[in-house]
Parts: structure tokens; sequence; C-alpha cells
């Protein structure tokens, strides 16, 4: 079975005009990173921008937190379904070696691109730089595994290790104070190394 590894839940339901305010406000919100980073975007200047009230972005979001959760929320919905449904080699079609390769290096880029995203998620209270191991990509790469011929491998720890080397808060920590590049030649290293990685692990 391709689809799915991990159920995304179906979403609450809402009024409509609570679904075009949420909609309006993530663009919004994504207008404003785009031009001035995320340290400076606030719960007041985001409903300024908005036009829209301050009650209504506080009870959408909570904190200013919950802004960048929700659009870290949204962007891994859509990861997700690349993986679920996309083409090959990242979505469903191709071998499950290719898929585990093309899946770390898509979530690589991922995790890069919304680095500045995911440290602002955080609400002050956790020690770590950012990010943290998703089920979705341990399942995920549990049952690539499952598809290949490890011999008396114990795949249930060789995905949560994988998944450690992957999807945890070292990779953005790496990316964004330990490797000095370009975003793109740290990304195209970090995915490299993800590749030889599972090669060597995975080889038969």
């Amino acid at each position: 079975m391709d689809r799915p590894v991990l159920p995304l839940g179906a979403p609450r339901v809402e009024r409509a005009d609570a679904v075009r305010n949420r909609l309006h406000l993530l663009a919004t919100a994504r207008e404003m990173l785009a031009e001035q980073g995320a340290d400076t975007l606030t719960m007041d200047g985001l409903a300024e921008r908005a036009g829209l009230g301050k009650g209504t972005v506080f009870r959408r979001f909570g904190t200013r937190a919950g802004i960048f959760q929700a659009l870290l929320d949204d962007d891994e919905r859509a990861f997700q379904e690349q993986v679920l449904s996309g083409p090959p080699p990242l979505g469903p079609g191709a071998a499950p070696l290719d898929r585990l390769i093309a899946y770390g290096r898509a979530r690589v880029g991922f995790l890069i691109r919304h680095r500045e995203i995911a440290r602002a998620a955080l609400d002050g209270s956790q020690p770590v730089p950012a990010g943290s191991e998703t089920p979705f990509s341990r399942m995920h790469i549990r049952m690539l595994l499952g598809r290949m011929h490890l011999g008396a491998a114990d795949l249930d720890v060789l995905a949560v290790q994988l998944t450690a080397a992957l999807d945890g808060p070292l990779l953005l920590y790496l990316s964004a104070s330990d490797l000095t590049e370009t975003p793109v030649r740290t990304e195209e290293r970090l995915a490299q190394g993800w590749q030889d990685l599972v090669q060597r692990v995975c080889r038969p």
C-alpha cells in the first residue's frame, strides 16, 4: 500500500468566513515573511496588514509562535501529499530505495527552506534550536525499509535512527549555524550525505 502511510486527518469543520480569514491571514503572513523576514512579524502587524481585528488574529493563532506553526503545518500537509500521491520517485511508483533517497533529499530541502519559520514556531520553552522528529517521516521510512531485503535488520530501530539523522533538530541547527555556505550548497551537501548513508545502510 502506497497510500496513506500516516493519515493526515480530516480538517475541522469551519464556517466559510473563518476559512476565508484563515487563508487570508496565512497568505498575508507569507507576504510579510518574504518582505521582512520572520523576526519582524508580529500579531499586531499581521492584523493591521490583513485588515482584520486583533481579536480575530489572536483567536486564530493564540500566540505569535502560533502564526508560524500554522504556516509550518500548512506546508507540511502539502509536502506529505507530494510524498503520498505525487510523481515518482518521491511519490508512489519507484523502487523503495529510490523513494527513500528522494524522500530524504526532498525533506532536507523542506527543512532548510523552513528553518526560520521552524525557529519562530517555538514557544520559547524548548531548548533546541528548531525542529523535531515527525511521525510521518518515521512511518514512511519504516514502510520503505520493509519493502527492501535487509535480512535480519531491526527495521523499527533503523527507521528511528534514519529519522533522527534526517528530521530532527540537528539538521536545522547545522544548516543555520555550523555550515557557513550558501543555503543551496548546504542543501546539496546534506542531501548527498543522506543518499550516501541510505545507500550504505540499505545495501543488500
